[in-house]
């Protein structure tokens, strides 16, 4: 969904690709490990183990009549290479050449990065004599995967461990009393595991042995994790859906809808996809049955999350450990 600004801004579209990628300044990065249509690059087999930069070669596409014509001067392309993980941000001009294109490079270096950069470009100007105004952004980012192997878009949740006190995710400080939190704004939901929340906590959580206690409350705690962040999930996906011209409401794309059509037949048992979310959508904008539905909501998640099943597994290891003890 597009930003709406209180000036005038280009309705045409602005897009960016990615002409090529070199490691090292070396040769560029095989064509198989670059999707435009995916809008993703694979960097973790690139050929080198250990490399320590890429460059990305770019290009820009803009309406450049509109642009040339618009209520606005100076017009300048910002592309932009961030992670919420690490809170690392590069930014690189792009320079208009002599056949009218915008192009340019930007860096990645690995030591500043862990799993996934988004890489975006805004196009900013002067407008009503105020500098620096954003007259147009891309629809959808390009993502510089370091851990995958293929340039696939969509992934599962990511998982990151960060000190919630002293980390360098200021945003996290005001939840530095909490064991996890979910986000789920981008286009990855991510848990965000507190590793000063408790001593060991992290450790429990990444292994796999251990005895029949720390194996009960490795499952317990991880069915939980789960169960929060398809409760977000599905919260993040019913809470700004498009309508079309007669106000039925479209089914967003990406992992919403994903998570949508896997929740919504327990949340609304019953009903079709389509009244499904057209219930789910009148509830929320006109105020009736909203809150009636969060225990369908938890229900599903739950389900999703498998919280029975693990709750019973743990209940029954625990048994058989105390059963063994009076024996």
């Amino acid at each position: 969904m597009k930003s709406v600004y209180p000036y005038a801004t280009l309705f045409g579209d602005v897009d960016l690709d990615v002409t090529s990628i070199s490691v090292d300044g070396a040769s560029p990065l095989p064509f198989s490990h670059v999707s435009k249509p995916e809008r993703t690059v694979a960097l973790h087999q690139s050929g080198r183990g250990s490399w320590e930069y890429c460059t990305v070669r770019l290009q820009a596409t803009l309406p450049d009549a509109e642009l040339a014509d618009g209520e606005w001067s100076d017009p300048v392309c910002l592309a932009a290479l961030t992670e919420k993980a690490t809170n690392a941000r590069t930014t690189t001009l792009l320079r208009r050449t002599a056949d009218g294109a915008w192009s340019g490079s930007i860096d990645l270096h690995r030591d500043r990065h862990l799993h996934r950069a988004s890489l975006s470009l805004t196009v900013v100007a002067t407008v009503d004599g105020v500098a620096g105004r954003v007259i147009g952004t891309t629809e959808q980012d390009w993502y510089l995967d370091l851990q995958g192997t293929a340039p696939v878009r969509q992934r599962e949740i990511e998982v990151v461990e960060e000190d919630f006190r002293e980390g360098a995710l200021t945003w996290l400080r005001p939840y530095k009393d909490a064991p996890w939190v979910v986000e789920t704004t981008g286009d990855i939901p991510t848990v965000y595991l507190n590793t000063a929340s408790a001593e060991g906590f992290i450790e429990l959580l990444n292994g796999s042995g251990g005895s029949a206690a720390e194996k009960v409350l490795r499952d317990v705690t991880t069915g939980q994790i789960a169960q929060d962040a398809w409760t977000a999930m599905f919260h993040t996906a019913v809470a700004d859906l498009d309508v079309d011209e007669d106000g039925t409401p479209v089914m967003p794309t990406g992992w919403r809808e994903a998570v949508l059509r896997m929740m919504l037949p327990d949340v609304l048992p019953g009903r079709p996809l389509t009244d499904a979310l057209y219930d789910i959508q009148e509830r929320r904008s006109k105020g009736f049955g909203w809150s009636e539905l969060q225990t369908n909501i938890q229900y599903a998640a739950g389900k999703r999350s498998r919280t029975a099943k693990k709750l019973t597994d743990s209940v029954r290891a625990v048994d058989r450990a105390v059963r063994s003890e009076v024996r």
